[in-house]
This record gives structure tokens, sequence and C-alpha cells, in this order.
């Protein structure tokens, strides 16, 4: 499994990786799978015709670009985590549903691996681990981070609640306006309907996150 990290550099690499795979699977006389780019294109065409809305809609609500968004749809472009957000937001969809993984019966997915999206302005990535079905909302990601600027989170859809558990290094997480400082082990819940925080204070910090949605 490729690790794969959208942002300037790390959709460089993606590309690259999925293109060599694609030439692989040709030469074995495989149907490619779909790249993390390609899947996102689907899922945001099948939210927003759900949806009813227009390219310029859907786009005004997020706050980016008519352009941007129609080569995201193509399955161009590097979008970084805030956008993917923002649009999740604008489509009142859970950000697991436009990565659409499999449901496998017995899934593992080793440290370093899995689909990861990186951060804008901090050195921030979110890999998803699970997602939840639809009786069942909520998802799985592991966090990981380094010293710098923090990550700020915009607010989620109405009624969705962060849960962290740090697993190494230190970071001050939570609202906003008042984030606490987690050591290895300690947990924290906290409301991601309103402006939140994650900020490595230590290399090498990881977390596991659990995004519940009503």
């Amino acid at each position: 499994m490729i690790a794969v990290i959208f942002g300037e550099e790390g959709g460089a690499v993606a590309r690259s990786e999925s293109k060599a795979a694609g030439v692989v699977a040709k030469a074995a006389g495989e149907v490619p799978a779909a790249t993390p780019q390609m899947v996102i294109a689907r899922s945001l065409r099948r939210e927003r015709a759900r949806a009813g809305l227009s390219l310029s809609e859907v786009a005004q609500r997020a706050g980016i670009a008519k352009s941007t968004l129609s080569q995201l749809e193509s399955g161009n472009g590097n979008p970084s985590l805030e956008t993917l957000w923002a649009l999740c937001v604008a489509l009142d969809m859970p950000f697991s549903g436009l990565l659409d993984p499999p449901r496998p019966a017995v899934q593992v997915i080793r440290a370093g691996e899995g689909p990861a999206v990186a951060a804008e302005r901090s050195d921030y990535r979110a890999t998803l681990l699970s997602a939840g079905p639809s009786n069942a909302r909520r998802d799985v990601y592991r966090i990981s981070a380094e010293p710098g600027r923090a990550h700020s989170s915009q607010p989620h859809t109405p009624g969705v609640i962060e849960h962290i558990l740090l697993a190494a290094g230190r970071a001050l997480v939570g609202p906003a306006d008042e984030p606490v400082e987690l050591r290895a082990g300690d947990y924290i819940s906290y409301p991601g309907d309103a402006g939140h925080v994650f900020e490595a204070l230590e290399p090498g910090t990881w977390a596991t996150m659990v995004v519940e949605t009503p």
C-alpha cells in the first residue's frame, strides 16, 4: 500500500507512484486501481449531484475558486486538507466520504501506510484508518504533526465531536480559545463544530483521532 500525501510536493510523488503502478498493472494485464485523486473526484461529483448544487454554488460555500473545484472534479490538482474539509462542510458530508475506502472484514494498516492528507500551512497530516458505516457515523484517523505552526481547523458540520488520544509526544489540542496540553496517553474530546487546534510541541508527535458525526 502506498501512502499518498496531498500537497505541493506530496502530490507530485502520488502522481508519479500512481503512474508507475498503472504501468505495472497494464503490463500484467490488470486494470489499474483508481488513484486517490480519482476517488475524490468521483465523490465530489456524486455529493454535489446529491445536493443539487452547481459548481459555482459549492465553490462559493467552500470559499474556493470555481476553477479549483472543476479541477478537483476532473481528478486533477493537489487539494490541501483545509480545502477538502471546506468542501465537506459545503456539501454536508463526512470527510471520510471523500476517500470512499473499502470495508473488508479484516483490515490491517501498517504504520506509515494509508491515504494521508497534508495541511497547507502546518506540518500536520491526517490518515483515514476507518470510515464509519451508515449506522455508526464515526471515522478513525491517525494524526502526525511536528513542532512549528499550529494546525487550526475551521468549524465542521453541526454536532461533530472529535476525540483525541495522544500516542506519542506532546501537543496543545482542543478549542481554539482554550487548548489543553496533552502528553502520551492523555485523551480529550471537544466540539468539532467550533474552531479548534492541534499544535505539536515535540518532534514525532502522533495521535489517534475519532470524529463522531450525528
